[in-house]
């Protein structure tokens, strides 16, 4: 999903004195179930339990399987030698230890990406088993401290490393997780000569994820990425937008227009899905409190959309003043409450930080 920056998680502001104040609980048991099949909402491990592990590590996705989630979702990138690794961005100097690595001090460089500048070190620079000696870092650490007795534990995994992982779950318990990438910036590596689309397949593949009733979803923010892939799969897509801009590849697109009447349609021609930001299911007002439903939920379910709004993360930081716990960014609010506000408002699934707390809110 979006990157976020550090340097907003500093300035997060302190005049919340009166948000201790929780909102009032839709009842677990009794909650009416309005999503597309009226099946319970899925529950989608953001790059694996991230709140409480490095993201996009073997050890965030297998603790979000204990968690017991129903999805698991990699990020991926591509190295020089066309391997699929997991991370959120392909510039990786704040989820790895490369800044601190001199013998890949020359590798820093500035690229355009979808438009804006970036400075780092790129995973397309790299071959797999150089990336292979970097090690994890946690992303957020002005929020996450605890999270950074991991760093320096945990390489960059493959995808098929994930796959494996999942594939060991199913055979040891018996019950299939599934999986959820999104392709990062596709046409970034097409122009680089580098393919999503062939390893990615391939991969699903191999390890049984690619029939339109297997556990699996691709996701992107571009929109041709998903054409392609619509006459090339079975596999379910979804159609990524955010609350502002539009799809990289779409210069003359909105994500606004898109999620119109018409809009939605059209995406239903190659997508099974959206994933929205979640201010675009449920508004919020002057103080940062849920205003109600948007709307979005019932057009999209009109459309044959399912919707599966990002990202659900237990620190005040990131919560509605109203399910805020207090004035610290880094102490946890009602993420549960928060969750079960966007269940009645009819989400057929939900992309969470921390697994548990989203078990607890809505199987629980």
């Amino acid at each position: 999903m979006m990157r976020i920056g550090s340097a907003s998680i500093m300035i997060f502001a302190l005049a919340l004195a009166g948000c201790g104040a929780q909102a009032e609980q839709v009842g677990g048991a009794s909650m009416t179930i309005k999503t597309l099949t009226g099946e319970a909402p899925v529950i989608i491990a953001h790059r694996g339990a991230s709140g409480e592990r490095p993201e996009h590590t073997l050890a965030a996705y297998r603790l979000a399987i204990e968690q017991g989630v129903d999805f698991i979702e990699p990020d991926l990138v591509l190295t020089k030698d066309g391997v699929l690794v997991a991370r959120h961005e392909n510039e990786i100097s704040e989820t790895t230890d490369v800044a601190d690595r001199p013998e890949f001090a020359a590798r820093k460089t500035s690229k355009i990406i979808d438009g804006e500048e970036y400075t780092g070190w790129f995973t397309e620079d790299f071959t797999l088993a150089e990336l292979k000696t970097l090690r994890a870092r946690e992303r957020l650490p002005e929020l996450r401290a605890a999270n950074m007795q991991y760093d320096g534990k945990f390489e960059i995994p493959t995808f098929e490393e994930v796959l494996q992982l999942l594939a060991a779950h199913a055979e040891k318990s018996g019950k299939r997780i599934g999986v959820y990438p999104e392709t990062k910036h596709p046409s970034h590596f097409k122009a680089l000569g580098l393919s999503h689309d062939e390893p990615l397949l391939k991969l699903l593949g191999k390890y049984g994820y690619d029939g339109g009733d297997d556990p699996v979803f691709i996701q992107s923010f571009e929109v041709g990425n998903l054409q392609v892939l619509a006459n090339r799969t079975d596999v379910r897509l979804v159609q990524l937008v955010a609350s502002e801009g539009g799809p990289p590849d779409r210069a003359d697109q909105s994500f606004a227009a898109m999620l119109t009447s018409d809009g939605l349609k059209e995406i239903a021609r190659y997508a099974d899905g959206i994933g929205p930001s979640k201010d675009l299911v449920i508004g919020r007002n002057a103080i940062g409190q849920l205003s109600g439903p948007t709307g979005l939920v019932e057009a999209a379910h009109k459309a044959g959309l399912v919707v599966h709004p990002w990202t659900f993360r237990r620190e005040n930081y990131f919560l509605p003043t109203d399910f805020k716990s207090g004035i610290d960014p880094r102490d946890p609010g009602d993420l549960e409450g928060e969750i079960r506000a966007y269940v009645a408002a009819g989400v057929d699934g939900l992309f969470s930080d921390n697994p548990a707390q989203a078990v607890s809110a809505i199987k629980q």
